[in-house]
């Protein structure tokens, strides 16, 4: 991820929100579809579950999310963890709808908004606090997501970021690029 110079909140959670979706979208993308439905044992989650239940936390957090509480009455969160959508394409059908509620909530927001008091299951939060929350939230499960497909995808995986063995070369190429922007 390019880091962008900010003194905006919003610009860097909408940065770093973006970042993680990608992120996870990168290492689905190295799994087939059979292990986006695996679990390691019993009491584990598969890729597949734990989509399911970022997207219920998303729709619940950010559809009118200025003025109802985040926790909606029709959120069944113990049902996320259960039969997630059957296909890798409702499953990313699933996320782009999650993550579409996200952006839309968010996007409009200015840093004079942060103050401004929301709910979450009856708790009163600032927009601000609120945000953090699901900063924290979500990529802590996408990096479960990246834990799973790294394991699922072995001696395939290609890394997201600085792949092992390779810093040197990596902060090579970053003084280059740096260098031939000046």
């Amino acid at each position: 991820m390019a880091l962008e110079f900010t003194t905006s909140y919003i610009t860097d959670a909408l940065s770093l929100f973006r970042y993680y979706k990608r992120l996870a979208e990168r290492a689905m993308e190295q799994v087939t579809d059979e292990q986006l439905f695996a679990v390691l044992d019993p009491e584990a989650n598969s890729i597949a579950i734990i989509v399911k239940h970022m997207t219920g936390n998303m729709r619940s957090r950010w559809t009118d999310f200025l003025t109802t509480d985040g926790e909606k009455p029709t959120r069944d969160r113990d049902s996320e963890f259960l039969a997630p959508a059957a296909t890798r394409k409702d499953l990313l059908a699933d996320w782009e709808d999650g993550w579409s509620r996200l952006f839309t909530a968010i996007e409009p927001l200015s840093d004079a908004d942060l103050g401004r008091a929301v709910t979450i299951r009856g708790e009163a939060h600032s927009v601000m606090q609120a945000i953090n929350r699901q900063l924290a939230h979500y990529p802590h499960h996408v990096g479960q997501i990246v834990l799973l497909a790294k394991h699922f995808a072995s001696d395939h995986w290609q890394s997201l970021s600085v792949p092992r063995n390779k810093s040197a070369e990596f902060n090579r190429n970053v003084a280059a690029g740096e260098a031939s922007q000046r």
